[in-house]
């Protein structure tokens, strides 16, 4: 692979409260999956994000999620579809009205947190997803994980459906995410997670943790923002991706 995109959550700090680093993440990635204000971001937190966005010359996606603001987003929702789909159709119009005013526009869509985890087997929530997304319109490409029935669902529906990998998270063996809730679910050592997002971009492989080996076809590498470390760990994957031959861009 000669390109890869890098892409990070951002615009999840709220009022005083703040999450992230978001000027520093944008000098190393190519995408910023913005918060929508349903699992964090308020407004003008949003607003200052995408103008931050468009001047680093970031591609703008919709991190859209479960309506779960004091958990963080990462507590499933058990809503109808119909109220999902409504809920992911509001998010996408308000953070498009406020990358509109800043100058640029969504370019792709990427569920948050729970609702991420969800749609992977979830078929009523993925669903509403992916129709909340057709209802919207632009066509605009799902970034999802490999393998989700959403991913799935988004090419049948004729959206181009995105697979990404995971920087600082560690595998299980069939290719999921090991649980926040366990030990060593996020990554921190920034050797390691560089070495495996090179092997992922020049060899389509990537290490699980118990030491096996996943064939994985991403198109885009995430490094989540709110990872204690995540602009040094952004930064060093950069770095060494940029020094195995692989161009950082985005993937729209």
């Amino acid at each position: 692979m000669s390109f890869i995109d890098l892409n990070s959550d951002v615009g999840e700090s709220f009022g005083n409260w703040t999450m992230g680093d978001d000027e520093a993440i944008f000098r190393s990635v190519s995408s910023a999956n913005v918060a929508c204000g349903f699992h964090a971001g308020d407004p003008s937190t949003l607003a200052r994000t995408c103008r931050d966005a468009v001047a680093s010359g970031v591609t703008i996606g919709a991190h859209v999620g479960y309506r779960d603001l004091s958990g963080f987003g990462r507590r499933f929702l058990d809503c109808s579809p119909t109220e999902l789909a409504d809920d992911v159709l509001y998010q996408l119009g308000g953070l498009d009205a406020l990358a509109r005013t800043a100058g640029g526009t969504i370019r792709y869509v990427k569920p948050h947190g729970a609702l991420y985890n969800a749609i992977f087997s979830h078929e009523p929530h993925a669903r509403a997803v992916v129709d909340a997304v057709r209802a919207f319109g632009g066509d605009l490409p799902l970034l999802l994980l490999p393998g989700s029935v959403a991913l799935t669902m988004a090419e049948a529906a004729g959206l181009r459906g995105v697979s990404e990998a995971f920087a600082d998270r560690a595998y299980n063996p069939d290719g999921t995410l090991v649980s926040r809730r366990e030990a060593g679910a996020v990554l921190h050592d920034p050797e390691q997670v560089t070495a495996n997002m090179v092997r992922l971009a020049t060899e389509g492989k990537i290490v699980a943790r118990d030491g096996s080996v996943i064939a994985t076809d991403a198109e885009s590498i995430c490094v989540h923002g709110d990872t204690a470390g995540a602009v040094e760990m952004a930064a060093a994957v950069r770095a060494g991706l940029v020094g195995a031959g692989v161009e950082i861009k985005s993937f729209v």
